[in-house]
């Protein structure tokens, strides 16, 4: 007894898998480095054939020859890439935001090992982004990932072309970075300032005082405390960081 598979669905799945790649390879939530390669490319297939399956994709043209489907593998390979540039700057704000404090608090000087990528990253920025994954998947943040793969398979289907893709989105999505990074650790940051300001004031006025010495642990320890006091008012942050994702893929694939 034979099966018959429609190569128009597997040519879909195998489109959708290329597309889905990127997110269970680099994205910070799911690209652990710890994840056999064998398992990624199970879990990716297994992926792209329930949303497949599920979503009734159609409408994709059949490839007229093997160099047809390669273009169109590339096409949603970079399609793929700059889906998954959106989690890659929600989560780099907050390693932007604890980089800020490491510099103004001192802790600079030194890197810890970050066991999610296996490099070495700024004290508190790992920190925050430790946190930051643990409340992303506390509330149901991968649901709202596989919502946003679900509509950008039906807001922009295999089989279209590059040029419907919005490269202003991508160029936007750098200002995530940057801002939300700010935000997260702004009432530190402002008190870090004043501080800052304080102890310029007091070495003018007391040379005789080493400032160095009075201030290195005395910027530990109101950071780290100002840190530690805003934490209770980061969730409307969160949720707005988490959020720029959906509005990012909104853009990119509008």
């Amino acid at each position: 007894m034979s099966v018959l598979i429609d190569p128009l669905w597997l040519t879909a799945v195998f489109l959708v898998a290329i597309r889905l790649g990127p997110l269970f390879v680099m994205a910070p939530v799911l690209g652990t480095s710890d994840i056999p390669v064998r398992v990624r490319v199970f879990l990716t297939l297994a992926f792209a054939t329930a949303l497949v399956t599920a979503t009734g994709i159609e409408g994709i043209p059949p490839p007229a020859s093997t160099g047809a489907l390669l273009a169109a593998a590339a096409s949603e390979l970079v399609i793929g890439i700059a889906m998954v540039f959106g989690v890659f700057a929600a989560f780099g704000a907050f390693l932007f935001g604890g980089r800020l404090l490491d510099i103004q608090i001192g802790f600079g000087i030194a890197n810890v090992f970050d066991p999610a990528t296996r490099a070495q990253g700024p004290l508190l920025g790992t920190a925050l982004n430790l946190l930051a994954i643990a409340v992303f998947f506390a509330v149901d943040g991968h649901h709202m990932l596989v919502r946003g793969i679900a509509y950008s398979l039906s807001r922009f289907p295999p089989g279209r072309t590059l040029a419907d893709l919005q490269p202003g989105a991508v160029v936007e999505q750098f200002g995530v970075v940057f801002a939300y990074g700010l935000m997260i650790v702004a009432p530190a940051v402002i008190v870090l300032l004043l501080l800052d300001v304080g102890l310029a004031i007091a070495a003018r006025t007391m040379p005789q005082m080493n400032i160095f010495i009075v201030a290195m642990p005395l910027k530990v320890v109101v950071g780290v405390l100002m840190l530690a006091l805003s934490m209770q008012y980061l969730a409307p942050a969160l949720q707005r960081v988490f959020e720029s994702i959906g509005t990012y893929w909104q853009k990119l694939l509008h």
